[in-house]
């Protein structure tokens, strides 16, 4: 009976011992942060764009992934780009992930200057988001002037070098996004009342907002109820009267995209897009409150009250000029 117990007791604690090993690893553990490098980089630029990124991670050892025109194309040409395999490829990023905190974007300058010159940081983050990354920290540099779109090809590249490679029909639709998000911010960049920061909360609003109607994608949302979504977000975020016809079109045609895309299934797609308008809105609080403050009742009457104030002294005037030739 002894060696029956003994025997008993060796094989539960050969159980315990395997339920522990086979204990899930969360994400964040098995993905080793990477550098991706532009392949037209010069050994210089090479070396200082792997320590820009270190430096701003705070790494001392990361992979390291080249970004060739091969990527490019991979990634970018089914969303419409031209690239070819001799395609230069400078934008580089530093892939992290994390267990929390959502999508967080840093473009960190090269030799203290922003050499990114198209693509903006929430508009990496909202890429991100549809692509299907969750709880990352991406920084960006360039050693030279151009556009960051290596950049992007380099996120999604160092998720599939991860082992966790994504949708290629949400990367298509992220890359879509990307193109009309900056078109539209190109522009309305000298309108008053605009800021890019408030065209990627609202479509990080409607994202989230669609996710929970569409019950995380169970349901398909037909065009009009998108378009209601567009329309609720532009008056939130103080767009409605910059935003024209043709670009609340193109947000419609860009979400219907995103749905067909598959991207609303997703179980933390909402989440994350919660934690993306959050964290866009706390980065600029001040911008928010200050349109919030000036689109009341009592502001527009107060201003309706200076231009008929205006309206009135230009008319006296011409009258008195009038009547001196009278």
């Amino acid at each position: 009976m002894k060696k029956w117990l003994m025997t008993l007791t060796a094989a539960a604690a050969l159980a315990t011992a395997a339920v522990a090993v086979a204990k899930p690893v969360r994400a964040a553990e098995t993905f080793e942060p990477v550098a991706t490098l532009g392949t037209s980089l010069t050994t210089d630029q090479k070396n200082g764009t792997l320590s820009t990124l270190k430096g701003a991670a705070g790494l001392d050892t990361v992979g390291e992934l080249t970004v060739t025109g091969d990527t490019l194309v991979k990634y970018l040409n089914p969303s419409g780009a031209s690239f070819t395999s001799a395609s230069g490829v400078w934008s580089s990023a530093l892939v992290q992930k994390t267990s929390d905190g959502g999508i967080n974007v840093k473009i960190v300058p090269y030799n203290n200057v922003n050499n990114i010159t198209t693509i903006t940081a929430d508009q990496y983050r909202n890429a991100a988001l549809t692509a299907g990354v969750t709880n990352a920290n991406l920084y960006i540099t360039s050693a030279v002037k151009i556009d960051g779109s290596g950049a992007l090809a380099g996120v999604y590249a160092a998720f599939a070098q991860n082992g966790q490679s994504l949708s290629a029909s949400q990367i298509d639709a992220a890359q879509s996004e990307v193109n009309t998000l900056s078109g539209i911010t190109a522009e309305n960049k000298d309108k008053s009342g605009y800021s890019d920061k408030q065209l990627n909360n609202a479509v990080a609003g409607m994202k989230k907002t669609m996710a929970t109607q569409s019950n995380s994608g169970e349901q398909t949302l037909s065009q009009n109820q998108i378009g209601n979504i567009v329309d609720s977000q532009l008056k939130q975020n103080n767009l409605t009267t910059i935003i024209n016809n043709n670009q609340r079109t193109q947000i419609i045609n860009l979400l219907v995209k995103i749905q067909d895309s598959g991207a609303l299934k997703s179980s933390d797609f909402k989440a994350q897009a919660q934690k993306l308008a959050t964290s866009i809105q706390d980065s600029a609080k001040s911008l928010f409150s200050k349109l919030s403050s000036l689109n009341t009742e009592e502001n527009r009457n107060f201003l309706q009250k200076v231009w008929d104030s205006i309206v009135s002294f230009f008319k006296a005037i011409v009258d008195w000029v009038g009547g001196l030739f009278n």
